[in-house]
C-alpha cells in the first residue's frame, strides 16, 4: 500500500464554547471548552482531520495553533514523506532545538501529534479504509467505553445522566479532600452496585504519603483503578512503592512524553493500566506501537482524551487498532465540539461506541455549524 504523500496546506481552526458549569480537577477549571482541529490537504488532493490537546492553559488552544501554522506548516509544505511515521520523526527531529530554547518542549510535541493524526486519516481515507485498519486486519464493530470527569459536585446526577444515555462505566475526580473524595465515591458504588466499574482520578494531586493513604480509604469502595495519584514526574522509587502498597490498581500515561519515559513505567513502575494520549504526544506514529507494548507486559491499555470529537475518535480507533480489553475514555461534562458539530458521530449502545464505518477516522468536524465558535488567529 502507497502511504506516501506531498503536503499542500495545513490548516489549524480553533473554536471555543462556553460552558455552564466549570470541569474541575485538583489543579484548575475550564471555564470554556476549547478545541484545536487540524485540517492537511496533500498535493493530490486528499485530506485528513487531526486535533491537538489544547485543554491548558486557556490560551493553549491559540498558542498551539500558531505553532502549527508558524513553525510545523512551513517546515513540511511542499514536502514528499513515504509514510506518516516519518514526518513524525522528521518533525520532532526538526523542532528538537527550539523546544529546549523555548522551554515549550509539552506544547511543540503536542502540535505534532495533532498533525500526526491528521496525516493518518489522509492515508486512510485515500486508501478508503477506517484509520484503525491501517495497522490491524480484524474488524471492530465496536470499543467499550467509560463516561469520564465526573466533577465533585453530587457526581451522582451527572452519573445517572450518562446511565440514561447508555453508559455503565465512569470515572471520578478526586483530590478534593478525604471526606468529599470517599462520599463520593461511596455514593456512587451505592447508587449502580458492586459489578459496575467505576475507577477514581486524582489529576497528580497528592505526595506519596498521601496516595498511599488516600488509596487505603478508597479501596473499601472498590475502584478499578487510581489514575495519576503523584505528579507525573515522580521519581520512579515513588511510583514503585506506591504500586507495591497500594490496594487498588495504579494507572497513568496521560503526561508522559517519549519512548523512554513510557518504557519506564511499563517496564519498572508496576502500574496496571497505561494511558496514552494520543494528542499529546505520539499520535498514531508513536502510540500505537506503545499500546502493543503495553499489552506485552500484560498492562491494560485505556487512552487518555480530554477534549473535541476529532480527538476522542482518534482515540477510539487508537484503542481499535492495539485491541485488548482497554476502554475508551468519554468525557461527561457538556461539550458541543466533541458531539454536536461532528459529522459522523457515533453512538453509545449498552456501554459500547461504535467505530464509524467510513474511511479514516469516519467524521469530520461541521465548519459551517462551528463558525459562531471559531477564534481569530
Amino acid at each position: 500500500m502507497d502511504l506516501s504523500f506531498e503536503i499542500a496546506e495545513i490548516t489549524p481552526h480553533v473554536f471555543r464554547v462556553p460552558i455552564e458549569t466549570p470541569v474541575v480537577t485538583s489543579f484548575g477549571e475550564m471555564r470554556d471548552r476549547p478545541a484545536l482541529f487540524i485540517a492537511v490537504r496533500g498535493s493530490d488532493g486528499a485530506e485528513g482531520w487531526g486535533e491537538v490537546w489544547s485543554n491548558f492553559p486557556s490560551v493553549g488552544a491559540e498558542h498551539r495553533a500558531r505553532l502549527v501554522r508558524t513553525v510545523l506548516a512551513p517546515l513540511c509544505k511542499s514536502r514528499r514523506f513515504d509514510h506518516p511515521s516519518e514526518a513524525f520523526r522528521f518533525l520532532t527531529t526538526a523542532t528538537e532545538v527550539l523546544a529546549i530554547q523555548s522551554g515549550e518542549p509539552g506544547p511543540i510535541a503536542q502540535a505534532i501529534a495533532g498533525l500526526d493524526i491528521a496525516l493518518w486519516d489522509l492515508v486512510a481515507r485515500r486508501a478508503r479504509k477506517p484509520l484503525y485498519r491501517m495497522f490491524r486486519d480484524e474488524e471492530v464493530g465496536a470499543v467499550p467505553a467509560y463516561a469520564s470527569g465526573l466533577n465533585a459536585d453530587r457526581p451522582e446526577v451527572l452519573a445517572q445522566e450518562k446511565h440514561a444515555e447508555g453508559y455503565c462505566r465512569f470515572k471520578l475526580k478526586v483530590g478534593f479532600g478525604r471526606e468529599r473524595d470517599v462520599r463520593n465515591l461511596r455514593v456512587l458504588r451505592q447508587a449502580f452496585g458492586p459489578e459496575t466499574p467505576i475507577m477514581v482520578d486524582a489529576n497528580q494531586a497528592w505526595s506519596l504519603e498521601e496516595a498511599a493513604a488516600m488509596s487505603a480509604a478508597l479501596a473499601p469502595h472498590g475502584p478499578a483503578w487510581l489514575e495519576e495519584p503523584l505528579r507525573a514526574d515522580a521519581p520512579l522509587s515513588d511510583w514503585q512503592k506506591l504500586t507495591r502498597t497500594s490496594p487498588i490498581p495504579v494507572a497513568l500515561g496521560e503526561n508522559l512524553r517519549g519512548d523512554a519515559a513510557f518504557t519506564e513505567m511499563m517496564e519498572s513502575a508496576g502500574i496496571a493500566v497505561l494511558q496514552p494520549d494520543i494528542g499529546k504526544w505520539g499520535g498514531f506514529s508513536r502510540c500505537v506501537a506503545i499500546g502493543r507494548r503495553a499489552l506485552e507486559h500484560g498492562i491494560g491499555l485505556c487512552p487518555h482524551w480530554l477534549g473535541g470529537g476529532v480527538g476522542l475518535m482518534a482515540s477510539l480507533h487508537f484503542l481499535a487498532a492495539v485491541g485488548g480489553d482497554g476502554v475508551l475514555e468519554v468525557d461527561s461534562n457538556p461539550n458541543p465540539l466533541r458531539d454536536r458539530y461532528i459529522l459522523g458521530f457515533p453512538e453509545i449502545a449498552a456501554g459500547n461506541m461504535h467505530v464509524p464505518p467510513g474511511p479514516g477516522l469516519g467524521v469530520v468536524p461541521d465548519l459551517d455549524a462551528l463558525s459562531r465558535y471559531r477564534v481569530a488567529l
